[in-house]
């Protein structure tokens, strides 16, 4: 069985058992600042476990994609030199909220392990939680699992729990026994639970969440217990592949030899280089997914963990012998083998490699500055140790791990502090946890979650702006109020939320200063009270008309220019996130290159030509797997229900969106962009107006235009041409100007060598020469040095309370006076500083009051010096 049909037979077995089947959410955790990346299969549902939102189901089952490479669940150091770490990999995952619970989860497990799958079953094992009777009984009860094969493990193996307070309950793991060909030297004869050599192999984990902890540590029971599963797909994989290593099963194993037929390196040959093909393939899967879902090297947060998972692989090919990059081809490959399931990689597959190929020649350049600082503590060693600080900004910043710092020092009879090393990591790692803590979602306000626990408002805005309503509740102490129904839009999908007003049949009781989504599926208004508010008041709310509509011009004019830009650059555009206000809108999308003008006023055309032919803007609610599957794009780091809204333009756009639309893009009247610029690496962003903002703007250039036009009293055609002829005569004054101020300064020529002293038979001027710039005295002062073969110039002029100092010495004096000593001393002088060459330096300073006292000193500091 393929790893491809592993994973379809998991996903078929639940959904025939009454499970949804859920897409796998992005490697971006959507709006949760506590995770760095999707880690588990839970994590998409991580708001319905705490009862901060509602599905319309209670079963799903996932294939989900996960990397593990920074924060708590860390494996990088470990990839590549065992059987069963990676990076990358795929969680596969059944759920029940609040709707079955143990007694289903064991039977389902069981079922699919030993009968679709058809594992033996006196090769399997299974662990509980010490104290978890029920789940101990259900083994033996409902699968039939002999007592003799069931252990009780203790809170490090058997306990699971979301955080430290919330949801927890015991798991239980299924283990699968490889046999004792598997094990490691000397553990062939070790039973389970004991084996440390990897016979025994962890392959399925079914977490039971029953209880809710407590700040204080108490475990109360939860009113809805739920199930909570995961199963590595690399490792069913492999066992049903009869494989020990999960590098050996389909899934890995071409990507592996793909990596070997790239570095020029058998399998099976040297075990150094068998590590840097595994490493290879995983890195290469995890750089190839984390870029297409967003993410782009960097030197912080997620850019900075994919940096340093794509300069590992490359670090271990060099050690190989590979100099050349192949990162990027290897990418190429990841998304071809994984097409079959993940299609959409194949849309980013150039954009992925042209990122990666760069990267790979940053860490080329690095590695020559890197071997260069290493150098450096090599010969301030002391004792024969490099220290542990050296080392680990050697690793850190410079990209050269342990390992190699180890073996390059021993070349040179020298140790690494390893110690100080793993102290410094230390110091690292918390500082990373504590920068991705962020602002826990379990923690908003429990009356948030009691009023949605009582049910959702309903929206009402797409179809009208003005709705009656009943006020469900009134939170004085935050001016919020919650209405049983609205049509006012919460902020969400980069839409900012409405503004407004709340009537109490003619009164006038509240504006609504914004809308937002505290808990998903929660509207709340946020007010300015101006009259009586009471739970049960019927009221009317009313949307600020002017604005929404001047908002949902920018939001279609938004997609109408998303679209225009994959068609003029390419499909690998993707949206990196937008805003979407009255007054404006913001676009940021993935591309590696400035957008050239001309590129520019293509995507504006484009999107402008949608506007002129006034075509309907159409919306259909549809199944998100239906939507996905007619081309509606699915956003980076949304988050979309099982029902979607698909916002559709004729053939030229077509996404998947919650947000208000105008009804016929004639409706927008014009787009006009108004910025193109880079706001990272790899992302640009856009800025638009459309409606009244483009006629606002074409009147302001028209003033302005018109007023050029009667200062320079010509006609507003001609404005161009006669600016540049002005722009002509200006350059050719101020070249006549400097030429004039050259013949000033070398007509001083003469006064100044009169002015110069001997000093020990050198010539030493040091002198004010104020209208000078420093161009001019530097002319000047080499005009000196070559009239004399050997002194000592410093010139300094003042003009608007800033002071230029310019110091020049001949070659023959340099190794006794020091131009940039020099000029230091009298910059400091003046309150300045500077320095520069032995032969010329420059300086600056702002007191010209001590001026005249500083160049006097010049003289007794060339004669000490002499």
């Amino acid at each position: 069985m393929t790893g491809h049909e592993t994973r379809q037979k998991f996903l078929d077995f639940f959904a025939n058992n009454g499970h949804r089947i859920v897409r796998s959410s992005s490697l971006v955790p959507h709006e949760d600042p506590t995770l760095l990346f999707t880690n588990a299969g839970m994590n998409q549902f991580k708001d319905v476990f705490l009862g901060l939102e509602k599905r319309d189901y209670n079963r799903a089952t996932t294939a989900q994609k996960c990397v593990r490479a920074g924060g708590k669940h860390n494996d990088l150091e470990n990839v590549g030199f065992t059987r069963r770490h990676h990076t990358f990999f795929e969680m596969l995952g059944n759920f029940s909220f609040g709707n079955y619970f143990k007694a289903e989860a064991i039977d389902f497990a069981w079922k699919l392990i030993t009968e679709d799958y058809a594992l033996p079953k006196d090769r399997l094992y299974v662990t509980v939680f010490r104290e978890d009777d029920d789940a101990e009984l259900l083994w033996q009860k409902v699968a039939g699992v002999p007592k003799s094969r069931i252990f009780r493990l203790d809170e490090k193996d058997n306990f699971w729990q979301m955080g430290d307070t919330g949801p927890c309950g015991p798991c239980s793991e299924i283990h699968y026994d490889l046999g004792p060909d598997a094990a490691e030297p000397g553990h062939e004869q070790e039973e389970f639970p004991l084996d440390g050599g990897g016979r025994f192999v962890e392959i399925w984990n079914l977490v039971f969440m029953q209880f809710d902890r407590s700040a204080g540590g108490v475990l109360s029971p939860l009113p809805r217990p739920s199930i909570d599963t995961g199963m590595g797909l690399e490792r069913l994989a492999a066992i049903l592949q009869g494989k020990y290593s999960n590098y050996d099963c389909d899934l890995l194993a071409a990507i592996v030899d793909r990596a070997g037929e790239l570095l020029n390196v058998t399998r099976g040959e040297d075990a150094m280089k068998d590590a840097a093909l595994r490493i290879s393939a995983d890195h290469a899967r995890a750089a190839a997914f984390l870029i297409h879902d967003g993410v782009l090297p960097s030197n912080e947060g997620r850019g900075y963990v994919l940096r340093k998972i794509m300069r590992r692989a490359m670090r271990h090919a060099r050690r190989a012998g590979n100099t050349e990059p192949y990162l990027y081809k290897l990418t190429g490959f990841v998304a071809e083998w994984m097409k079959p399931a993940y299609p959409e990689l194949m849309e980013s597959v150039q954009r992925v490699a042209r990122i990666v190929k760069d990267e790979e020649h940053r860490y080329a350049t690095t590695f020559q500055v890197a071997e260069r600082v290493f150098h450096d503590e090599v010969k301030a060693a002391q004792n024969g140790v490099i220290p542990g600080a050296a080392a680990f900004k050697l690793y850190d910043t410079y990209g050269l791990a342990l390992d190699e710092q180890e073996e390059m020092a021993r070349e040179f009879g020298l140790v690494v502090d390893t110690e100080g090393f793993e102290h410094e990591m230390d110091n690292q790692r918390t500082r990373a946890r504590a920068s991705w803590k962020g602002a826990e979602r379990s923690q908003v306000s429990p009356i948030y979650q009691q009023l949605l626990a009582k049910g959702r408002p309903k929206f009402l805005g797409y179809d009208r702006l003005t709705a009656d309503a009943t006020v469900l509740a009134y939170l004085p102490e935050k001016q919020e109020v919650v209405l049983s129904q609205t049509p006012f839009y919460a902020e969400t999908g980069g839409q900012i939320g409405d503004r407004g007003a709340i009537y109490k049949g003619d009164d006038h009781v509240a504006d609504v200063l914004d809308t937002y989504y505290p808990v998903q599926g929660l509207i709340v208004h946020k007010i300015k009270p101006l009259g009586e508010i009471a739970v049960g008041d019927a009221v009317r709310a009313e949307v600020d008309a002017e604005r929404r509509s001047a908002t949902m011009r920018n939001h279609t004019a938004t997609h109408l220019l998303h679209a225009a830009l994959r068609r003029v650059l390419g499909t690998h555009v993707k949206q990196a996130g937008s805003v979407v206000e009255p007054g404006r809108l913001r676009f940021d999308f993935t591309h590696y290159t400035a957008v050239d003008p001309d590129e520019l006023a293509e995507i504006e055309r484009l999107a402008n030509e949608e506007i002129f032919q006034n075509v309907p803007v159409n919306t259909d609610v549809m199944d998100l797997d239906a939507a996905v599957s007619t081309g509606a794009m699915a956003l980076f780091g949304e988050k979309y229900a099982d029902r979607v809204r698909v916002v559709s333009v004729s053939d030229f756009s077509k996404e998947l969106c919650g947000g208000t639309h105008v009804s016929r893009t004639g409706d927008i009247g014009l787009c006009k962009i108004v910025y193109e610029g880079s706001i990272s690496a790899g992302v640009r962003r856009i800025e638009a107006i459309t409606g009244e903002g483009t006629l606002r703007r074409f009147q302001d250039a028209s003033a302005s235009l018109n007023r050029l036009a009667q200062l320079f009293k010509t006609s507003e055609a001609d404005i161009y041409d006669h600016v540049e002829r002005l722009l002509t005569q200006q350059k050719t004054l101020e070249r006549q100007v400097e030429q004039m101020k050259e013949k000033i300064a070398q007509s001083q020529l003469g006064d100044l060598d009169a002015k110069a002293r001997t000093i020990k038979g050198v010539k030493v001027l040091s002198a004010r020469v104020d209208a000078l710039d420093r161009n001019q005295m530097r002319t000047l002062a080499d005009s000196l040095r070559n009239k004399w073969k050997t002194g000592v110039v410093v010139l300094a002029s003042a003009e608007d309370g800033n002071i230029a100092i310019v110091s020049a010495v001949t070659k023959d004096l340099t190794s006794k006076v020091h131009a940039g000593k020099l000029v230091g001393a009298v910059a400091q002088a003046v309150g300045g500083k500077g320095g520069g060459r032995p032969d010329m330096a420059e300086a600056g300073g702002k007191d010209a009051s001590a001026l005249p006292g500083a160049l006097d000193n010049v003289y007794k500091s060339v004669e000490n010096m002499l």
